[in-house]
């Protein structure tokens, strides 16, 4: 994983998914500081825009994981 400035919500979720790619409403479970979707979706995107998270579809589910 790249190392850059990450902001300690950032750091969690890309933790949740060090290990396994998970949907966003399974990292939403892993991780504590998030209880709303919508914020957990600007984390990922500004995760994406850093570079350190790649995301697929499969069967028509979105997964995200760390890179």
């Amino acid at each position: 994983m790249k190392k850059q400035n990450l902001s300690a919500i950032e750091h969690s979720v890309l933790e949740a998914i060090q290990e396994k790619a998970l949907t966003s409403f399974e990292i939403l479970d892993k991780v504590e500081n998030l209880d709303m979707i919508l914020p957990l979706y600007s984390v990922l995107d500004n995760l994406n825009d850093k570079g350190v998270l790649k995301s697929y579809n499969s069967n028509d589910i979105k997964y995200h994981m760390a890179q």
